[in-house]
């Protein structure tokens, strides 16, 4: 091979979308107990956590588009997981809140975040906690660092488009 950088085991990307794909089968079975998908899991994370939010606040947490979460909250809805109102204030805004049934699932949920550490970490509980520290903060990083030079490359061609368009 003439490129080096081209072989499928020299791409990072590669190592993602192999770990994502594992992960999720990973958490599937545990979802399914639940009657979640994994998108449906994360919006009931937030959920049990701050209780009530709006559209775009699950949006913003989630790193979800309103095409995605708009019709994720109409199944938890139809399950009598969640309710969703307008605001009197402001009628554009849709509030989330969890339900009684929603509120109890919370204790069904408990065990998996610890099934999946003992998988994607280690089985040795002891170890868990230092490599989980470890994991998050590099992981934390690396999304910080995406976004960054992402946003840079959009200024960057945002510029040069408009450095063309005056010349």
């Amino acid at each position: 091979m003439a490129h080096p950088q081209l072989l499928l085991s020299n791409q990072l990307c590669f190592r993602f979308y192999a770990l994502e794909r594992e992960l999720m089968a990973a958490y599937r079975p545990l979802l399914d107990q639940l009657g979640l998908t994994y998108a449906q899991y994360i919006t009931m994370l937030y959920l049990w956590e701050h209780e009530k939010a709006t559209v775009g606040q699950l949006c913003s947490a989630l790193s979800l588009d309103t095409g995605t979460v708009s019709p994720l909250l109409k199944r938890l809805e139809g399950a009598k997981l969640v309710e969703r109102k307008r605001l009197i204030s402001d009628e554009r805004t849709v509030e989330v809140r969890l339900t009684r049934k929603g509120k109890l699932l919370e204790d069904k949920a408990l065990n998996i975040p610890e099934h999946i550490a003992s998988c994607l970490l280690t089985s040795n509980k002891d170890e868990q906690g230092a490599r989980f520290t470890l994991l998050q903060k590099i992981l934390d990083e690396t999304l910080e660092q995406l976004r960054t030079t992402r946003k840079q490359r959009l200024v960057a061609q945002y510029t040069k488009v408009r450095e063309n368009q005056s010349e």
